[in-house]
């Protein structure tokens, strides 16, 4: 699959899933075969790298929150200046490369510079996130629609227009970072009840896999879950086995509850 002389390689741009290589495509693992470079992600797995085989170049151009290691510009000049030298390129993104990859500025850059390429779709974090927990993102009665929210907004789009967006649906957070209080806050303010299941899910598909059941009102007591992690809010949470942690405020119970313990140790004392 390597480009001929004077012609431009191809560059895949290839979902790697959510971290298990059993959930690699077919056509993901024959990509990555072919592979003569591989761009990759921070939060592509070390079990999906290691099925790269060794004579390819591979390359971490990964940016996550905080400083950034390499801007999009270069990694797009990157990719480009490869494919002119004839190789195979691998662009291997964490999940899906449609949802939240920034892939169309890679696609706009390939076709601007007239790069052969093609899109290799992989398992979005949702999906993993929610046979994680094993439940349906969609309901017949509770949840006609499923919205897929990126918590990690540009500088430039600071407000969500809300609307009635998060009625009948399924609202599923990407990236939601660790400041779960200021998204409790904003879901409460736009009229969401405090009651409303939510399932933090943390590495889905890994070994170290982590699902914690809460409700909107508890999202600020939870502590910052490992990355890659998603936030799934919305009435078919309640279906999550009972087993799962259950994340809650230890150190600020409801008024409800204080006067339940009162009332029980009152009782006790008799």
């Amino acid at each position: 699959m390597t480009g001929y002389a004077g012609l431009p390689g191809t560059v895949y741009l290839t979902g790697a899933g959510p971290g298990s290589a059993k959930l690699l495509t077919v056509r993901a693992v024959e990509v990555l075969k072919s592979a003569d470079i591989v761009f990759h992600d921070d939060l592509v797995s070390p079990e999906i790298l290691a099925l790269i085989p060794a004579h390819v170049a591979v390359n971490n151009v990964g940016k996550r929150c905080g400083p950034k290691k390499i801007s999009q510009e270069l990694i797009q000049e990157k990719m480009v200046l490869a494919a002119r030298s004839g190789r195979t390129v691998v662009r291997l993104k964490a999940g899906d490369p449609l949802v939240f990859g920034r892939a169309q500025e890679e696609i706009a850059a390939l076709r601007k510079n007239g790069i052969p390429f093609e899109v290799v779709p992989g398992v979005t974090a949702a999906c993993a996130a929610a046979a994680a927990a094993e439940i349906s993102l969609t309901d017949r009665e509770t949840a006609s629609k499923v919205v897929l929210i990126s918590n990690h907004q540009c500088a430039e789009k600071r407000t969500r227009p809300w609307g009635k967006t998060f009625e009948d649906s399924t609202l599923v957070f990407y990236m939601p970072g660790g400041d779960l209080e200021s998204l409790r806050q904003e879901l409460l303010e736009n009229g969401m009840d405090g009651t409303i299941p939510c399932l933090l899910i943390s590495q889905a598909a890994r070994p170290q896999q982590e699902v914690i059941r809460t409700t909107i009102r508890d999202l600020g007591a939870l502590p910052r879950a490992a990355a890659p992690s998603l936030l799934i809010v919305g009435a078919t949470g309640a279906e999550a086995r009972s087993d799962f942690h259950l994340g809650r405020s230890e150190q600020a119970p409801s008024r409800e509850e204080m006067i339940l313990e009162l009332s029980e140790e009152s009782h006790g004392t008799d």
